[in-house]
């Protein structure tokens, strides 16, 4: 069963069911695209926000225009586009629209964990799905244990396959998805990712998400009550981690594109803001362009931006080069180049939004411009990780040598 609040109708079903998506065959044509439609959702990105209404039309263009399958390996198929690609067309929907940017992360994700630890079969299956269009949600975290690292959603046999049973919170991307991909543990503590249907019996969706920023993720709970799900479905999580592979520093990569993309259009809407402002009393010029405190804090700015970008660029290259054969080394040193721009891009993305509202005076303040979707995007998306841990691993790894965790949350 499946329960909506305010949500419109979805068709539902697996990729075989619905319009057959366009292939992307290289980086340069998946970043042409990706401008292309940023600039169509930035059109409508200030009344989705101030109205809360979910993105369903903008998402299928998005998954249609074969931006979604972008890292499916060219042996099955895809583009496998750069980690770098990934996270520029991330930052550019992010720019246009916070949600957006951040729906299919855990798409990513997921297919990233199944690069690592799906079978053959299992990869056939669903990377001709998400080539054909298929959308994977997520339902990872859970919100009524003591600690994050607890989960309390369990998979447990049956004679035709498994069944599980749990609840999930911050499900971002599971309200437009076909398969919600799910983080389970069996009895024995071992953990695994089930791609379930979204149509399963026994799966209840909410739209129960009210954060106060990326308000249009729909980011809510899904229950699970006895929901059946077949061997083939499912594929181990936890050695994604035991194991030095990418999937870490490469969810963690789309997080810093998301921040840095807001970074970069909130700097960008701030020069249009000043274009239009009053020069401050005192400072003796006729146009704000001309004050030389507007320039000092515009300069500061753009220097932050700019650099969040570069350590974005590093990052995805850092992952590049290891992804040929993963060792505990480059693993670590990617991990530790994504942890920079991650601490960064937070800490940038938080400073452009403010500036930008104050920079643009008092106008600024204005509901129907909607200036503060970028504070408040950028405010409830750095919550995913705390960046003084960030440092922490950068600088215990200078100062002892120690490596960093290997987790999706570095």
């Amino acid at each position: 069963m499946t329960s909506f609040q305010n949500i419109v109708p979805f068709k539902s079903g697996t990729a075989s069911e619905t319009a057959h998506a366009h292939i992307i065959r290289s980086d340069a044509e998946a970043l042409e695209i990706a401008q292309r439609l940023a600039e169509e959702f930035k059109q409508t990105a200030v009344a989705r926000d101030a109205q809360r209404i979910l993105p369903f039309e903008e998402i299928e263009a998005y998954s249609q225009s074969g931006l979604w399958a972008i890292t499916v390996p060219k042996a099955y198929g895809g583009a496998d586009v750069s980690s770098y690609t990934v996270a520029q067309v991330i930052a550019m929907m992010s720019g246009a629209d916070g949600s957006i940017g951040q729906i299919p992360q855990n798409h990513f994700y997921a297919l990233e964990v199944l690069r690592n630890t799906g079978t053959e079969q299992q990869k056939q299956k669903l990377y001709a799905e998400v080539l054909q269009g298929a959308r994977f949600g997520n339902a990872l975290a859970e919100f009524k244990t003591k600690s994050a690292s607890q989960k309390q959603t369990v998979i447990s046999p049956k004679a035709d396959g498994y069944e599980i049973n749990g609840e999930k919170f911050y499900c971002t991307g599971s309200l437009f998805a076909h398969r919600i991909p799910t983080l389970v543990k069996d009895a024995e503590g071992n953990e695994f990712l089930a791609f379930l249907p979204r149509d399963s019996q026994g799966l209840e969706l909410a739209d129960d998400w009210s954060g106060f920023g990326q308000r249009t993720t729909g980011s809510g709970t899904v229950k699970f009550h006895r929901v059946p799900v077949a061997a083939e479905d499912v594929i181990p999580f936890g050695t994604a981690f035991s194991e030095p592979t990418l999937v870490g520093p490469f969810a963690q990569i789309m997080h810093a594109a998301i921040e840095t993309g807001i970074a970069r259009a909130a700097f960008e809407e701030t020069l249009v803001r000043v274009r239009q402002a009053r020069p401050w009393i005192d400072s003796g010029v006729e146009h704000a362009i001309d004050d030389p405190l507007t320039k000092f804090e515009l300069g500061r700015i753009i220097a932050d931006v700019r650099a969040s970008e570069v350590l974005l660029k590093q990052a995805g290259r850092s992952i590049d080069a290891a992804r040929p054969q993963p060792t505990a080394e480059n693993v670590a040193k990617a991990s530790l180049d994504v942890a920079k721009v991650r601490a960064h891009s937070s800490e940038t993305a938080l400073k452009a939004s403010s500036k930008l509202i104050e920079l643009a005076g008092s106008r600024g303040s204005q509901r129907a411009d909607g200036l503060d979707r970028f504070w408040r995007n950028a405010r409830v998306h750095t919550l995913h990780d705390a960046s003084r841990w960030k440092y922490y691993f950068i600088a215990n790894y200078l100062l002892n040598g120690v490596l960093p965790p290997r987790r999706g949350t570095l």
